[in-house]
């Protein structure tokens, strides 16, 4: 196994921040009506809640009301006209306890989503790698003026 100091190693974010992300999506490649709604009842089937507690809970966090019907019309592919409302995203995943839209939404625009903690583990090793890069341009300062 290369060690930590491998050139020939590379860290995840490295490897992420390299990948050429597309300027501009294709005509048509980010219409996700299917996929939102397959999200929203992969998340709902996976929580321990029933629907009217999620809907329960995402009526108080947002402060409008929110029915059992709602979400069934908006987990239902055959419903074209119930859309589900962007607006609502961050309550039904509190309500539901998922990631489900946000990791959806990222995965369509070549993103990544990270914890407070993810983030700043990425910056403790973004922190390190520029230090030994520091480390090594002083020390071909220091050899060069010998």
């Amino acid at each position: 196994m290369p060690s930590r100091d491998d050139p020939r190693q590379t860290h995840f974010l490295d490897a992420f921040e390299a990948a050429e992300q597309p300027e501009q999506p294709a005509d048509g490649s980010l219409a996700m009506a299917a996929e939102v709604c397959a999200a929203l009842g992969r998340a709902i089937k996976d929580c321990p809640s029933s629907r009217s507690e999620i809907a329960a809970r995402m009526s108080d966090l947002v402060g409008e009301p929110i029915s059992e019907h709602m979400l069934n019309k908006w987990t239902s592919r055959s419903s074209d006209n119930w859309r589900f409302p962007f607006e609502f995203a961050a309550a039904f995943e509190v309500a539901t306890g998922s990631q489900a839209l946000q990791l959806l939404l990222a995965r369509r625009r070549g993103t990544l989503i990270m914890t407070p903690k993810d983030g700043r583990d990425a910056e403790i090793g973004r922190a390190q790698r520029e230090l030994k890069e520091a480390q090594k341009r002083l020390q071909a300062l220091i050899g060069g003026a010998r």
